[in-house]
């Protein structure tokens, strides 16, 4: 939903420069060459919207399903709608617009070189605190051993 940053609308709508990051997402999706379907979840109320965005015979084709209360129930919807013959799937936070089209890329060579699971990450550069209940510091993680998870994660069907 990104209710974190506080607009009256999800995150996944916010315009920039000219297009939401959801169509920015589904767009380096379609662009990478490595999806044959994808899948838009979203809340029920704006199912309607969204599908107008994504008419029939797209290629890849997009298919638009309402999402459930909580991020696992919104990913079963899509699983559900997924086509039968799925090997591969992929789940992308439209959050993240701005990943390029070679990360899906990347993430599906991983699968189809053996990989039952693809989780993209990235370094930690900042310092973390690790902290009780009070804000009392108990130590600094090694950040050589922290990855930032990013999206598209991937796995096999």
């Amino acid at each position: 939903m990104g209710t974190r940053l506080g607009l009256p609308q999800p995150k996944a709508f916010v315009d920039v420069a000219g297009a939401t990051l959801l169509n920015r997402s589904v767009a380096a999706a379609c662009v990478s060459g490595v999806v044959d379907q994808v899948v838009v979840i979203v809340p029920p109320d704006l199912v309607d919207d969204v599908r107008a965005d994504y008419p029939p015979g797209g290629s890849p084709e997009v298919t638009v399903v309402a999402g459930g209360a909580e991020r696992s129930d919104s990913v079963r919807a899509g699983l559900a709608a997924a086509d039968e013959e799925t090997d591969l799937v992929l789940v992308h936070d439209a959050a993240r617009a701005l990943v390029p089209p070679e990360l899906f890329c990347r993430v599906v060579t991983a699968l189809t070189d053996g990989a039952e699971a693809v989780v993209p990450g990235l370094p930690v550069a900042d310092t973390l605190k690790r902290v009780d209940d009070t804000g009392l510091v108990l130590g600094t993680p090694d950040r050589s051993e922290l990855r930032a998870v990013q999206t598209p994660q991937g796995f096999s069907a």
